[in-house]
C-alpha cells in the first residue's frame, strides 16, 4: 500500500477532536460502605499521533539512534518516519485536558454533601476524611521523558454518618474543577466497585456461581467488612430477589498463603458469595446490603459460548497475510506481509531454536534478533505468509501452533457442538467446523514453507521490534524466515499429525495432505537430531510429544518406541512439569487417550495419574486464593496468571474422570479473568462491561480504532518483581499511593506501553482462555 493510500485509510477510520480545556470528569459515584462514597474521576486523555505527508525542512535531522527514525527539527522531535520511502511522518502523542489538583482533592473541606431528605445532611456536611488512589489510564509517547499520562482517580469520602437508602443527596465540589453531582442513594440499584462478579455470566448448570466483596482504598487501606453481611441475587430488571445468603471470608488480607512465595495478591479481605443454586436463565445483579451492586450478568445456556466465540475470533484478528474488515469484523486492516504486495522474506541460516525469540539454545543471542540478522542471506523464501501475529507486533513463530492444537482438540472432544458453531470467518462455508478452519489457517503458514526435504521453518520475523509509527502493512524493516530446525519440525509434526487424525474420517484427501507433511517433518527432524547435543529440555519434550502424536495417528511401532524412550512417565511418580527438567503435559494427554495395539498400559496409567495429580493441585490452589484463581504454586505472578485460567489440566481431568469437582474448579479458576476482580475488568478485549482499552496492539493504535475483540492481555503483575522495570518506573510517576504499596490485583495499568501487562501472545494467555472457555461452553 503506497503512502497516500495509507493516509486515506487513516482518514476513513476517523479521529476524535479533543478540547485542551477539557475538565476532569466524574465517571462513577457509588458507595463502598454505608458511610463511604467512592468517586471515580478521569483527568485528561491521550490524543495519539497521526500519520501525515512528510515535508522535509532544511533544519530536519534524523539521528542514527537505533532502528526508529526520529525526525528532529531545531532540536525538537516532530515525529517518526514511516515506510520504506519515508514519505509519511507519525507525530508524537499528547495528553489533553486539565489535571485534577491532588492537594485539593485530598482535603475534606473540598466537599460538601447536602440532602433535602436526610436531616443529617440538611445543612451540608464535609467528610471526616478523604482517601485516594490514582493511576495512569494510558501513556502518551511524546517528545520528552517520561511518557505523559492521563490519570484515573478514585476518591473515597468517609462521611460523618451513614447514608440512608431512598434519600437524595447532592455532592458539591468546593473550589475545584469538578462538576457537582446529585444522586439517589439506593444501594440495591447502585453499582459499587466493592462487589465483583464475572461479566461473562454462567450456564444454568455451572457447578459454581460466585461473586466477591472487597475494597482497597489506596491511602485509606483496605475495608474490613466482616462475615455475615446479607447479600441477594436480584433480577436486573425488576429488582426482585431470587436468592439470599451471607458473605463469608474467602481470604484475609494478612493470610499470605496464596502461593509458595508466601504472598497475598489482593491486599484486602476478600469475601465470597455463593449463589450456585440459582439456575433460572435471566439477567441478574448481586446486591450486598448497605453497600451496593455488582455489574449485571446473565445466567443462560450461551454464556460460555459467547465468551469462547469472541476469544476464538481473537485469532482471526491476529491473522497475517489477509485483509481484515467487513463482513467478518468491524475492525479494518489492509493485507500485510503478503508476497503479492512486493513483500520479500529472506532466508536466515538461524533456526528459531538458536534465537532469543525461540530457545536461545546456544546462549549466544543477546538481544533476540542478533542471530537471526547475522544469518540473513539473499535467498527469497517463497510463500512465506499467513499464520498469526505473535502479539501487538507481527512475528509468526512455531510456538503459535498450540492454538491449532487446542482448537483441533476441542473439535475432537465435541465434534457435534463445534460443527454448529460459527466464528464468522472467510472459511465458514468450507464444510469444516470453523474452529478447524481457523486451526488450518495457522498451520498452513508453516506447511507452505516446508522444504522439499521436509524441514519446517520456525517462523517469520523482522530484524527488530516495529518502528515507531509504522503499521503492519507499512513494515520497512528487513523480514526473514528462520532456517528449518529440529525443534520447529518436531512441533509442527505433532500438530499436523493431530490434525490429520481428526480429518481422517471427515476429509480423507485433506487428511492425507497433513499426514504426509507430518511424516516428512518428523523424518527430517529425526535425521537432523543430534543425540549427543545438550538441547534445552523443550527440544526433547516436543520430540516426545511429536512421537506420541505420530504413534496415535499411524500406530507405527517406530514412533511408539521413540515415545517410550523419551517419556518421563515410565516413573509412576513423574509429574507433568518439573522446572528446568521437563514439561510433558501435552504428551501425557495424548498418550492417556491413545487406543492403539501395543500401547503400554502402565505408562498410560502413569500419564493419567500425573494429569490428575496436577488437576488436584490446581483445584487446591483455587481453594487457597481469595478470588479463586489457580496457578502452579511457584509460577511468578505475571503473564496471564490473573487474566486467563490455569485450568487446562482441570478440564482434561474432567474428561478423564467425569468428576464434578474438576469442573467446579475450572469454573472458579475463570472468575478473576472474567471480571470478578478488584478492578472489575474482564481482561479480554470486547467482552464485559469493562475490558482493556489500550492493549499493546500497534495497528489499532496507529489507526485510532478500538482494539479488535478477543485479545486477552497479560494482566496484573506483582509490583515487587517489576521494581526496576522501565514501564513501572513511568507508572510510578503518576501513581498514588506509591506504586510499591499497590496490591498486585489492583495493579493493572491500562497504558499500552507496558508489554508484560498490556501485551498478549496468541499462545498464552489467548490460547488458554479459548480452550477452557470452549470446553465450558461445549461440555
Amino acid at each position: 500500500m503506497n503512502a497516500m493510500a495509507c493516509l486515506a485509510l487513516l482518514s476513513a477510520v476517523g479521529f476524535a477532536t479533543i478540547s485542551a480545556a477539557e475538565a476532569p470528569r466524574v465517571v462513577h459515584v457509588g458507595a463502598v460502605a454505608p458511610d463511604i462514597i467512592g468517586i471515580t474521576v478521569q483527568a485528561g486523555r491521550a490524543e495519539y499521533g497521526t500519520q501525515a505527508p512528510y515535508e522535509r525542512q532544511a533544519a530536519d535531522e534524523v539521528p542514527d539512534q537505533g532502528h526508529h527514525r526520529a525526525v528532529m527539527r531545531d532540536g525538537r522531535l516532530v515525529g517518526w518516519l514511516v515506510g520504506h520511502e519515508g514519505k509519511i511522518i507519525y507525530t508524537p502523542d499528547r495528553v489533553v485536558g486539565e489535571e485534577l489538583d491532588a492537594a485539593w482533592a485530598d482535603r475534606p473541606k473540598s466537599y460538601t454533601l447536602r440532602s433535602p431528605d436526610d436531616p443529617d445532611y440538611a445543612e451540608g456536611a464535609a467528610p471526616v476524611a478523604v482517601y485516594r488512589k490514582s493511576k495512569p489510564s494510558d501513556f502518551a509517547r511524546h517528545a520528552g521523558w517520561p511518557y505523559l499520562a492521563p490519570v484515573r482517580h478514585v476518591l473515597y469520602l468517609q462521611l460523618p454518618t451513614p447514608l440512608k437508602p431512598g434519600r437524595r443527596y447532592a455532592l458539591q465540589f468546593d473550589g475545584g474543577n469538578l462538576e457537582d453531582r446529585a444522586f439517589l442513594y439506593e444501594p440495591s440499584a447502585m453499582r459499587s466497585e466493592a462487589v465483583h462478579v464475572s461479566h461473562l455470566g454462567f450456564r444454568p448448570d455451572d457447578p459454581a456461581k460466585v461473586a466477591f466483596l472487597s475494597c482497597w482504598m489506596g491511602s485509606g487501606g483496605a475495608i474490613t467488612y466482616g462475615s455475615g453481611l446479607a447479600f441477594h441475587v436480584l433480577e436486573d430488571g425488576s429488582g426482585r430477589s431470587v436468592f439470599s445468603g451471607k458473605v463469608r471470608l474467602s481470604k484475609a488480607a494478612d493470610d499470605r498463603t496464596e502461593d509458595a512465595y508466601e504472598k497475598n495478591y489482593s491486599g484486602a479481605d476478600v469475601y465470597e458469595m455463593d449463589f450456585t443454586a440459582v439456575s433460572e436463565p435471566g439477567a441478574y445483579r448481586v446486591y450486598v446490603e448497605g453497600i451496593g451492586c455488582s455489574y449485571p450478568f446473565e445466567i443462560g445456556e450461551g454464556a460460555w459460548r459467547e465468551a469462547f466465540t469472541v476469544s476464538a475470533r481473537g485469532f482471526y484478528h491476529q491473522r497475517s497475510g489477509i485483509e481484515l474488515g467487513p463482513p467478518y469484523t468491524d475492525y479494518k486492516r489492509p493485507r500485510c506481509f503478503h508476497p503479492d504486495d512486493g513483500v520479500k522474506v529472506y532466508h536466515s541460516t538461524c533456526p528459531l531454536m538458536d534465537s532469543g525469540n525461540g530457545l536461545n539454545a546456544k546462549g549466544t543471542d543477546k538481544d533476540n534478533f542478533g542471530n537471526l540478522v547475522k544469518g540473513k542471506t539473499n535467498e527469497i523464501v517463497p510463500n512465506a505468509w499467513g499464520g498469526y501475529m505473535d502479539a501487538g507486533d507481527w512475528d509468526r513463530r512455531i510456538q503459535h501452533l498450540v492454538v491449532s492444537r487446542y482448537l483441533v482438540d476441542l473439535a475432537e472432544l465435541f465434534p457435534d457442538y463445534f460443527a454448529g458453531l460459527s466464528l464468522n470467518i472467510p472459511e465458514s462455508d468450507d464444510g469444516l467446523p470453523d474452529v478447524v478452519s481457523e486451526a488450518l489457517f495457522n498451520l498452513d503458514c508453516y506447511r507452505r514453507m516446508q522444504t522439499p526435504e521436509g524441514g519446517i521453518r520456525g517462523g517469520v520475523e523482522s530484524e527488530e521490534h516495529p518502528r515507531q509509527g509504522e503499521a503492519s502493512w507499512q513494515e520497512s524493516l528487513t523480514i526473514m524466515a528462520y532456517a528449518p530446525g529440529v525443534w520447529s519440525s518436531h512441533v509442527y509434526a505433532g500438530v499436523a499429525a493431530r490434525t490429520a487424525l481428526w480429518l481422517e474420517s471427515r476429509d480423507a484427501e485433506l487428511a492425507e495432505v497433513y499426514r504426509e507433511s507430518a511424516l516428512r517433518a518428523m523424518r527430517w527432524a529425526e535425521d537432523h537430531f543430534d543425540g549427543g547435543e545438550d538441547y534445552p529440555h523443550a527440544v526433547n519434550d516436543d520430540r516426545n510429544l511429536a512421537a506420541a502424536e505420530m504413534f496415535r495417528l499411524t500406530g507405527d511401532p517406530e514412533w511408539h518406541e521413540l515415545f517410550l524412550a523419551t517419556t518421563v512417565f515410565k516413573d509412576p511418580e513423574a509429574d507433568l512439569f518439573v522446572w528446568r527438567d521437563h514439561e510433558q503435559r501435552e504428551a501425557a494427554w495424548v498418550y492417556a487417550r491413545t487406543d492403539r495395539p501395543g500401547t503400554d498400559r502402565p505408562v498410560q496409567a502413569n500419564c493419567r495419574a500425573a494429569l490428575l495429580r496436577e488437576a488436584d493441585a490446581r483445584a487446591a490452589s483455587c481453594e487457597r486464593t481469595g478470588f479463586r484463581w489457580a496457578k502452579y504454586e511457584w509460577q511468578p505472578a505475571a503473564w496471564g496468571v490473573f487474566s486467563a485460567p490455569d485450568a487446562v489440566t482441570l478440564v482434561r481431568a474432567h474428561v478423564l474422570t467425569g468428576d464434578a469437582r474438576y469442573l467446579r474448579a475450572a469454573v472458579l479458576a475463570c472468575q478473576a479473568g472474567a471480571g470478578a476482580n478488584p478492578v472489575n475488568m474482564c481482561y479480554t478485549t470486547g467482552l464485559g462491561h469493562q475490558s482493556p482499552q489500550h492493549p499493546l496492539h500497534i495497528d489499532s493504535r496507529i489507526t485510532h480504532q478500538p482494539p479488535p475483540p478477543g485479545l486477552t492481555v497479560g494482566g496484573p503483575i506483582d509490583v515487587e518483581s517489576h521494581e526496576d522495570y522501565w514501564a513501572q518506573k513511568i507508572v510510578a510517576v503518576y501513581c498514588y499511593p506509591p506504586v510499591q504499596q499497590w496490591p498486585t490485583l489492583e495493579a493493572y495499568w491500562d497504558v499500552f506501553w507496558y508489554p508484560p501487562m498490556c501485551e498478549y501472545t496468541v499462545q498464552t494467555p489467548m490460547a488458554r482462555n479459548a480452550y477452557v472457555w470452549g470446553y465450558l461452553a461445549a461440555r
